[in-house]
């Protein structure tokens, strides 16, 4: 291990560390920590944004002569009057064609990504030749679904039948998200014992190196 490789290990123990920190409470390390990772993202992003975006989807594509690009182009300048308050109503066109492509991106996106395999979903046979888990699991996601929706029915009072039924859908909301919790809580407990074990192997290991 040379020296610009154990210089990297304690740079990134160090920044580790410093964000850790926080745990016992806010100071200046922490602080200074944060500021270096917010700079260095948004140099990042920047750069990133330079390359993938205004070079490689409009400038050089302009001078290979899709010049049509060169409207895209004022709207994406047209965003910067917001920093002349004089000017500021410009930028107006060009925010809203941004929502309008992105909400419209946005709703197919969600129409195939989630509304119709969960129709699919439903309309599955209840017999399944796979066995009685696959048959238990259908029926499960029928009630499921189905409850689900009668709970956000208000147009009627949840009372007997359409009471009990709610109370079910409910149950279901309530799993739904204690699964997406759970989901988030392993991502984030698997980044910190990443965190741990390259403290733990490269920062401490690296000890051996220096002494």
């Amino acid at each position: 291990m040379n020296f610009i490789e154990i210089f990297e290990i304690w740079v990134i123990a160090f920044s580790t560390l410093a964000l850790f920190s926080f745990l016992y409470k806010d100071n200046p390390i922490y602080k200074l920590a944060e500021h270096i990772f917010a700079g260095l993202s948004a140099g990042y992003y920047v750069g990133l944004i330079w390359d993938t975006v205004i070079l490689q989807q409009l400038w050089n594509p302009m001078l290979d002569g899709r010049w049509w690009l060169i409207f895209p182009g004022i709207l994406g300048i047209l965003m910067f009057a917001r920093f002349f308050p004089k000017f500021s109503w410009v930028s107006r066109t060009s925010l809203a064609f941004v929502m309008a492509t992105t909400a419209g991106i946005f709703l197919i996106s969600q129409l195939h990504g989630l509304v119709l395999p969960q129709l699919k979903a439903t309309m599955l046979p209840l017999v399944s030749d796979a066995g009685i888990a696959a048959t238990f699991s259908s029926i499960i996601v029928i009630i499921g679904v189905i409850s689900t929706l009668i709970y956000f029915y208000f147009s009627k009072e949840h009372v007997g039948a359409l009471g009990v039924t709610a109370k079910v859908g409910i149950w279901f909301i309530m799993i739904s998200f204690g699964a997406h919790f759970g989901y988030t809580v392993m991502g984030r407990v698997s980044l910190l014992i990443g965190r741990v074990q390259f403290l733990y192997e490269d920062w401490i290991g690296s000890f051996s190196q220096i002494f």
